[in-house]
């Protein structure tokens, strides 16, 4: 598998730190010592399902192609408003990609979703049951907190990360793990009540919980085993990588994750002081942007990892 085409997209409005502090007790020092973030993109009148398209749009052109290329679409999102039709055949329809000859699914693998997603997408191709895959991570999280709580509403944004993924080598290797740890790191909405419920231990909604201490260690450990454990199973070494993307979730947790390699802290990318948390976006955001920016370059070795609610981890090596 190999990367043919990338896209990104994030809302009109940009939120910084100092307009947070108008509804919210916080200030722009509180949030960037914290977090590293001094902004991120927020839906306003934006429909969710536009804004992943456009990202699926750009990584289609970037490839060269045009969506009656694609034969199938893969969409990875912890939440939107529609439970169904999933955001994939939203997607499709979108960019007017019709007939049934392109199938579509949704992912849910929290944070961690876009290596999960790489591992079915290299199935499908490899196996020959693709041709071209657009794989679209879109997260709209911001709609998922509490904003009168300051612990959570301040690390969030909103966006998306596409790639058009086709035939080649470069996928040389991946590592994916979960441990039952619902309590760290969770969303609960309520379902629709029926006749037959007894009152007892119905879920209500409860706006996104997480307990940042055991997040900073776990991300953190999880982090250092996985990267040196796929790059080892690549038959490569850390000094043979040239890019290192991970989950934009807080600038202290990627800081103390690159102190644990003996590299130069540039081949570390980061995008969080102006995207905040994106979520499963974070990783294929970052990517669309450095490409684009002409920092990572066609043959460059990158990792990527990953990790999230569950707890999720993930981590795959893979050249552009």
């Amino acid at each position: 598998m190999k990367i043919l085409g990338t896209g990104s997209a994030v809302p009109k409005q940009t939120v910084t730190n100092d307009m947070l502090s108008d509804f919210v007790d916080t200030n722009d020092v509180w949030i960037t010592t914290r977090t590293g973030i001094k902004s991120r993109q927020i839906i306003t009148t934006e429909r969710f399902e536009e804004l992943a398209a456009l990202a699926g749009q750009r990584a289609i052109e970037a490839a060269g192609l045009v969506p009656e290329d694609i034969d199938f679409i893969i969409c990875h999102n912890v939440c939107n408003v529609y439970v169904t039709p999933s955001l994939a055949a939203l997607v499709q329809g979108i960019l007017g990609i019709k007939g049934p000859n392109c199938p579509t699914m949704d992912l849910n693998s929290a944070c961690a979703g876009f290596t999960y997603g790489l591992e079915i997408c290299d199935s499908f191709i490899a196996t020959g049951r693709a041709k071209h895959i657009l794989f679209i991570c879109a997260e709209e999280v911001t709609r998922m907190v509490d904003w009168t709580q300051r612990e959570t509403c301040v690390l969030f944004g909103d966006g998306a990360g596409a790639m058009v993924l086709g035939a080649g080598d470069n996928y040389l290797a991946s590592k994916l793990t979960s441990t039952p740890m619902p309590d760290v790191i969770y969303y609960r909405l309520p379902c629709e009540p029926t006749p037959f419920e007894t009152g007892e231990g119905i879920d209500t909604h409860i706006a996104m919980q997480l307990k940042g201490r055991e997040v900073f260690r776990m991300a953190v450990t999880s982090a250092q085993r996985d990267i040196r454990d796929v790059i080892e199973k690549a038959g490569l070494k850390l000094e043979d990588i040239d890019h290192f993307l991970l989950h934009q979730a807080n600038q202290r947790i990627i800081d103390a994750i690159k102190q644990d390699f003996d590299l130069p802290p540039e081949r570390f990318h980061s995008n969080i002081q102006k995207r905040g948390n994106t979520s499963s976006a974070s990783i294929p955001m970052l990517l669309d942007e450095e490409i684009r920016e002409g920092r990572i370059k066609r043959g460059d070795l990158m990792v990527f990892n990953g990790f999230g609610a569950g707890f999720v981890t993930s981590a795959a090596v893979m050249r552009y």
